[in-house]
């Protein structure tokens, strides 16, 4: 078992732990982070590869913080959240990308900080999502590919980007290798 199914098999009890705390139905819970049901119940199995707009969504809805899906572990900071270079919560639960999220341990966030690296693929092989709110991308490393619907835009270091998340959306590294950007969801 890949290390991103492990992470969909250990993330699944507490999404279904979590809709059964608040009382939620699965179709409740669809409609409320703009999903179907049959797709919240292959989240709730581990069947499938959870997007982290969808853990977004669910801890809004449930009124917990991303890193208690992610982690299972409550975020315990008031103040202030630093994380060392290379480090963060890795959040490994996407092929697509490798996510290491900054503020995992900050109480409240009002926003989620990811460093992410993107690796080189034919664009036959992006996965567009879609969520709800806004994302903030800055090009750290590389060149990114990042499209928007039909839009193709390319973004080098320094770039940067904001844009609806709910605009489909996918990214690829370019030149045949990763991308590294700070991507913030709001």
């Amino acid at each position: 078992m890949s290390a991103e199914e492990q992470a969909y098999k250990e993330i699944a009890p507490r999404l279904r732990g979590l809709r059964d705390a608040v009382d939620m139905t699965v179709e409740e819970l669809a409609e409320k982070t703009g999903t179907t049901p049959e797709l919240v119940s292959k989240y709730e199995s581990g069947e499938v590869e959870i997007p982290v707009s969808y853990l977004m969504n669910v801890a809004n809805e449930c009124g917990v913080g991303l890193t208690v899906l992610i982690s299972g572990n409550e975020a315990h900071l008031k103040n202030y959240a630093l994380v060392r270079k290379g480090r963060g919560l890795s959040v490994d639960r996407r092929k697509d990308y490798d996510y290491k999220n900054l503020a995992s341990t900050f109480v409240g966030r009002r926003m989620e900080p990811f460093l992410i690296e993107v690796p080189p693929k034919d664009a036959s092989e992006m996965n567009y999502t879609t969520h709800r709110g806004q994302e903030f991308i800055y090009v750290l490393e590389g060149t990114l590919e990042l499209r928007l619907d039909d839009n193709a835009l390319v973004l080098e270091e320094g770039d940067s980007l904001y844009f609806d998340s709910n605009t489909p959306h996918a990214l690829r590294g370019l030149n045949d290798k990763p991308a590294r950007m700070l991507d913030v969801i709001l």
